[in-house]
């Protein structure tokens, strides 16, 4: 019972962590139809301005995680005013192979800065918490109850805030959008900036308890794409519960089949919802189903349907 509720606190802890990077990675194509793979590397950025600020100028934990979260706002906002936007009418492949440039440039960037060797961040949350049996470092029960109160906070803000309201006209039909008068450009910068923050707090959450290093994102990324293809692409609670499926799934099924590698388990749970949802995975770029399938824009109470 012991090891059971240990790997259930695991797959919460990791289950969060990449729900939060996952959800800004859906959030990003919800807007663009196109796969961000720098998304990654504003993770590993992220990590890396949080281990800075601690160890180089002695700011405190949350202040870093701060100032990470601004940093990879503007650097995730920058990438869209430089990059992505002026790609916008081109082909789906010249964004993707954008994107792939924007990673190999930010990761070479903070290789030159901070340099290739593994760094360990550290965090004030050092103590041990026992509870029913099992053994909790305060820095996992900080990740778990962090990650799931920003994935309620973004949640609230996208279905009860006319500004998140925004977020998902554009995504759902984004010539509509713009014809109700919805400023594209500020709502894509508006986006950038939400998941380059998502990233970075969720990098300085985690890295604590893992190490920061360059390629610190290709893993994460990498799940994250498996997430929002479980969970439907541009889907905002499919990113959440494919999050928690995925770390669950590694977790009980190296418990059960003493698997030697739990990314087999990933793998082949992608190919189990390949098979049975093969619309979902073969269609070709921006004809996936509707994003934010799941989010209904709020509606005023005082109008009446025809």
């Amino acid at each position: 019972m012991d090891t059971l509720l240990q790997q259930i606190l695991n797959g919460l802890t990791l289950g969060g962590i990449y729900g939060l990077v996952a959800l800004g990675l859906t959030l990003v194509y919800g807007i663009l139809h196109v796969p961000n793979f720098a998304h990654g590397a504003f993770y590993m950025v992220g990590a890396f301005v949080s281990f800075h600020a601690m160890n180089a100028w002695g700011w405190n934990y949350w202040v870093a995680m701060a100032a990470s979260a601004l940093a990879v706002a503007a650097l995730a906002v920058a990438s869209e005013r430089l990059v992505f936007h002026p790609l916008r009418a081109a082909s789906g492949i010249h964004p993707m192979i954008a994107a792939i440039g924007v990673l190999l440039f930010l990761e070479a960037g903070a290789q030159a800065l901070w340099g290739a060797d593994f760094q360990r961040m550290p965090t004030p949350y050092t103590s041990i918490v026992e509870m029913g049996g099992i053994t909790a470092p305060a820095q996992r029960l900080l990740i778990i109850a962090a990650a799931f109160a920003l994935m309620v906070a973004l949640h609230l803000f996208l279905t009860r805030t006319t500004t998140g309201s925004t977020i998902i006209a554009m995504a759902q039909n984004r010539e509509g959008a713009s014809l109700v008068g919805i400023d594209a450009n500020r709502v894509s910068m508006l986006t950038f900036a939400i998941s380059g923050m998502l990233a970075a707090v969720a990098a300085t959450l985690y890295a604590p308890i893992n190490l920061v290093y360059p390629a610190m994102g290709h893993l994460v990324i990498t799940k994250a794409f498996v997430i929002i293809i479980l969970g439907g692409m541009g889907s905002v609670p499919g990113a959440i519960a494919g999050g928690l499926i995925i770390r669950f799934a590694e977790s009980f099924g190296a418990l059960a089949l003493r698997a030697h590698s739990p990314q087999d388990l990933r793998l082949a749970l992608q190919e189990a919802f390949k098979q049975r949802r093969p619309a979902v995975i073969e269609v070709p770029v921006g004809e996936f189903p509707s994003p934010f399938e799941f989010i209904q824009l709020p509606r005023n109470r005082g109008s009446r349907s025809p």
